[in-house]
């Protein structure tokens, strides 16, 4: 006579559990259970036997200690050879074809204000152990860890009457994932908590979010991942227009960083993830219509980020322009309306990063056979930072132009060369193999749009190999450069500066960005 089959459920997230359960019994099913899944079970009228009836042996060390036995683990990992069939009947041993598990709340735990001792007690044992066991043994036993999947499983089983070996397997790969992030976030945790930034071993973990179209071609395949308690423009919010891409996420991503470095009201405008247009003013309007008037040209398709709520004084005048997406922490509702016009237009709600996030956030590149991991740049330049190394001193606004500058530089690919006035970018010159070469550009630009050099202010993400930078900047009528410093042949730029009245500080700090 065959045996009823049997499921083990054991879940700390119970939503669902009960109308699967109820499902199982009512195709005959036999189930076991512990703890709290038991008596919810139980006080909805779902017949179950206690795992401690099973084993014969009661929970213990306040339920650390339940399912670790070989009646739970012999019944799991038993092949349905007459063999090891055998061995289970001389144990008294029943197999377990259906194991229904998730785990202790290690992540929402440590997401909130807790105690490390917490934080250890929230580490589930037992449930990985069973997870891991019966999606080693798919082929006879079903390991399910997602409560999205109970419905999906209770129709195969109506339709059949057994989970095919297809979908065990697949629900085998899912449970392995599970596991495995679980414990990715649990060693993430600790390293954390000892203070290693760079742990000996590195374990990352992300969740599918949603496919895209294609990649950063047509020909490539892409998906957009996140990371647990992942913030950032993979969290925004789209009020109108088309599902994002490849390309616009990377270039939202590199909009939404540039903005956050600013206090006062800002718009950068950004194309290809390279700033093409950034200004600082007293409000929206003016500095949107200021960036854009640093390269119109460039900014047409592009990503345009505030960080103020979008007013419609503002959004009207971004009417007359074709823009990719709209970032801003708010709108003012007719503003949203007029924007929305637009259907294709791709507008986000996404608050700007707390100033004391935190989380000390890690970049990674990938490179042939490894990752290069390296902290953030979050390094700030203050006026007191500043090294004065030319007879000429820079004005009071100099300074601000300076400091907002190098804010932007930090955001734009190196090589790099800007030119600001009045605390707005007039000339961008980004990602060039020469420094001169930058600079050359941010000129083109610069005269392409009608800006006047003259009284401006240079900015270097990098130190002068050569004078040539210099002697260009003069030229141009360039009052004040601000660079890192550190060549060998500094003081021939500094002599450079002092033969035209230049100002030119030091940061002693470098900017790169690749």
């Amino acid at each position: 006579m065959d045996r009823a089959k049997q499921a083990l459920l054991s879940v700390f997230d119970k939503r669902g559990i009960v109308e699967f359960a109820k499902g199982l019994k009512e195709k005959g099913w036999d189930i076991i259970s512990t703890g709290g899944t038991a008596k919810l079970l139980s006080e909805n009228d779902v017949l179950v036997r206690k795992v401690s009836d099973v084993t014969g042996f009661p929970e213990i060390l306040d339920g650390r200690v339940k399912t670790l036995h070989p009646k739970i683990h012999g019944g799991i990992l038993a092949r349905r050879t007459p063999s090891q069939l055998s061995q289970l009947e001389e144990q008294g041993i029943t197999p377990i074809d259906l194991v229904v598990v998730n785990l202790y709340p290690f992540e929402q735990v440590t997401a909130k204000d807790h105690t490390f001792d917490q934080a250890l007690e929230n580490i589930d044992i037992g449930g990985p152990t069973m997870i891991r066991a019966a999606a080693k043994n798919q082929a006879s036993v079903g390991a399910v860890v997602d409560p999205g999947d109970y419905s999906m499983i209770l129709e195969a089983l109506d339709r059949s009457g057994r989970l095919d070996d297809d979908l065990k397997a697949s629900l085998a790969r899912k449970a392995f994932a599970h596991t495995a992030r679980y414990d990715a976030i649990i060693s993430s945790y600790l390293e954390r908590h000892a203070h290693t930034l760079f742990p000996p071993i590195l374990n990352l973990t992300f969740e599918k979010k949603q496919d895209l179209r294609y990649g950063e071609n047509p020909h490539q395949q892409a998906a957009l991942y996140q990371e647990p308690g992942g913030e950032g423009i993979v969290t925004a919010e789209q009020l109108n227009g088309k599902a994002l891409s490849f390309n616009n996420l990377m270039d939202a991503d590199a909009a939404h960083g540039a903005i956050a470095e600013f206090d006062h009201p800002a718009t950068v405008i950004v194309k290809h993830t390279n700033p093409c247009g950034v200004a600082m003013g007293t409000s929206l309007s003016e500095t949107y219509a200021l960036a854009l008037a640093c390269d119109r040209q460039s900014s047409f398709g592009g990503i345009v980020a505030f960080n103020r709520k979008l007013d419609l004084t503002t959004a009207e005048q971004m009417k007359e322009m074709f823009f990719e997406i709209i970032i801003a922490p708010d709108y003012e509702e007719k503003a949203l309306e007029l924007l929305r016009q637009k259907k294709n237009l791709r507008v986000l709600r996404l608050p700007l990063p707390l100033p004391d996030h935190k989380k000390k956030a890690l970049q990674y590149k990938r490179i042939a056979g490894g990752l290069l991991v390296q902290d953030e740049d979050r390094k700030s330049i203050l006026e007191t930072d500043l090294e004065t190394v030319t007879k000429s001193i820079p004005s009071p606004g100099q300074v601000e132009d300076m400091l907002f500058g190098w804010k932007v530089a930090r955001h734009v690919k190196s090589n790099t060369i800007l030119f600001i006035k009045g605390k707005r970018t007039i000339g961008i010159g980004a990602g060039q193999m020469s420094r001169i070469d930058a600079a050359f550009i941010a000129k083109e630009k610069a005269a392409k749009a009608g800006h006047d050099l003259k009284g401006s202010v240079m900015v270097s993400d990098a130190f002068f190999p050569f004078r040539d930078t210099v002697d260009l900047a003069a030229s141009l009528g360039v009052a004040a450069i601000i660079q890192p410093g550190g060549s060998i042949r500094d003081q021939e730029s500094i002599d450079a500066c002092d033969e035209n009245r230049m100002a030119m500080v030091f940061t002693r700090t470098r900017a790169f960005r690749h």
